[in-house]
């Protein structure tokens, strides 16, 4: 049943709002009526798109990363006290202080009502659930294990979020000095160095070869400087235009991978995702085709994605998934030789859980090491940079001192 969100006012003269459920506006007035209350506006809580399979669109999302973390742990916590499922989303939307929020949580439960199953009615919002998510939630149904699964889900949702914060947190520092350093750079060669070597230029001197370099350089970017950041600004442009196509996007991202540092980074990174998706269906008791499927679209990178699909192939026409795995060089040999010994013990999500572990420890620990090497490299760097500009105007001075001598 559609859920109608209205402003009406009550016995007292005051405005209220909030949401009902009624089988279409005039259905709602009727039940607002009904409660003494006097409509002033009703619409539709949300918008759904025309069509068969019409999914819910929200704008802007709900639910940020983490508080669809915190939402998942506090379903799973009341489905798994027995509450059932219609209770728990009415706890849920009244328990929660964005109306987006409650707007959706008060769709999904008006078609779990309609004779929906829950991970049909997440699968009406794919902004805020991903197919991994509504494949997991109806693997939870089908167990009758929905609980358990929501907990792993949320388990999921949170070493994805530790993984991303400590990616950023190391990469967050150097970026910051580069800014700095670049900014920095710009207002000295395009003010200070002009400002005090133009003073000597008036001079029948020569003036040393660094200053003449350092004012040519600082008259270029002075001129051409909004011509360069044009370029630049269009050049990142165009790249997103044509990342857009799929084609040259595989081609670039298969380019990332063969970078000696970031490369490797992004392989781990990718590699950690898709081992700790494809645990976690499997786990549920996901079938392990659908499981690969829904695996494979969490990978950002398209050439390691192609891998993934191309080894789900080999698994359909019955490979192990081991041996599909290791025939695919972007992926590491840990996921491999760890699927292996799943399969042989059969404890397969298990042991893809502890290469998904690993592997995200190793991109942990190669990123800080990273970020702890570049901050001392971008320092020493921009003092070299800032050196030489102090010595372009110094250097004028100190010739000045010797012809007075």
């Amino acid at each position: 049943m559609p859920a109608y969100k209205y402003e009406a006012l009550d016995v007292a003269g005051q405005t209220v709002d909030g949401l009902v459920e009624a089988e279409n506006p005039k259905a709602a007035r009727s039940q607002l009526r009904g409660q003494g209350l006097v409509p002033l506006e009703v619409s539709a809580a949300v918008q759904l798109s025309g069509g068969e399979g019409s999914r819910l669109r929200l704008a802007p999302k709900a639910f940020a990363s983490t508080e669809l973390t915190v939402w998942t742990r506090q379903l799973a916590g009341l489905v798994a006290s027995g509450l059932p499922l219609e209770r728990t989303l009415t706890a849920l939307a009244d328990e929660a202080d964005d109306a987006r929020q409650r707007q959706l949580i008060a769709h999904l439960k008006s078609e779990v009502n309609a004779g929906s199953s829950f991970a049909r009615a997440l699968a009406t919002a794919p902004r805020e659930f991903d197919d991994v998510y509504c494949a997991v939630v109806a693997a939870g149904e089908q167990s009758g294990a929905l609980g358990k699964v929501l907990e792993s889900l949320a388990d999921d949702l949170e070493e994805r979020q530790a993984i991303k914060a400590k990616l950023l947190g190391a990469a967050l520092y150097p970026a910051i000095v580069s800014l700095i350093a670049v900014v920095i750079v710009i207002f000295l060669v395009t003010y200070v160095v002009p400002q005090v070597a133009g003073v000597f230029t008036n001079s029948r001197r020569a003036l040393p070869l660094l200053t003449t370099l350092m004012l040519q350089i600082s008259a270029l970017v002075r001129e051409w400087g909004w011509l360069g950041a044009l370029l630049l600004g269009a050049g990142l442009g165009a790249l997103a235009v044509a990342l857009r196509n799929e084609v040259f996007r595989l081609r670039f991202d298969a380019m990332v991978l063969r970078v000696p540092i970031i490369g490797r980074l992004a392989k781990g990174y990718n590699a950690a995702r898709f081992a700790g998706t494809l645990a976690m269906l499997a786990g549920a008791g996901v079938p392990i085709l659908k499981a690969l499927q829904a695996a494979s679209e969490t990978l950002g990178n398209r050439a390691m994605r192609e891998d993934a699909m191309d080894a789900l192939v080999q698994v359909r026409e019955g490979a192990p998934l081991a041996s599909a795995m290791a025939s695919k060089k972007r992926f590491p040999g840990l996921l491999a030789m760890f699927a292996r010994l799943g399969e042989q013990t059969g404890q397969l999500p298990v042991m893809l859980g502890r290469a998904a572990r690993q592997l995200s420890t190793e991109v942990q620990r190669r990123s800080l090491a990273l970020a702890t090497i570049l901050e001392p490299l971008l320092i020493v760097g921009m003092g070299a940079v800032v050196m030489l500009i102090v010595l372009s105007v110094l250097l004028p001075i100190i010739q000045l001192n010797t012809w007075v001598k």
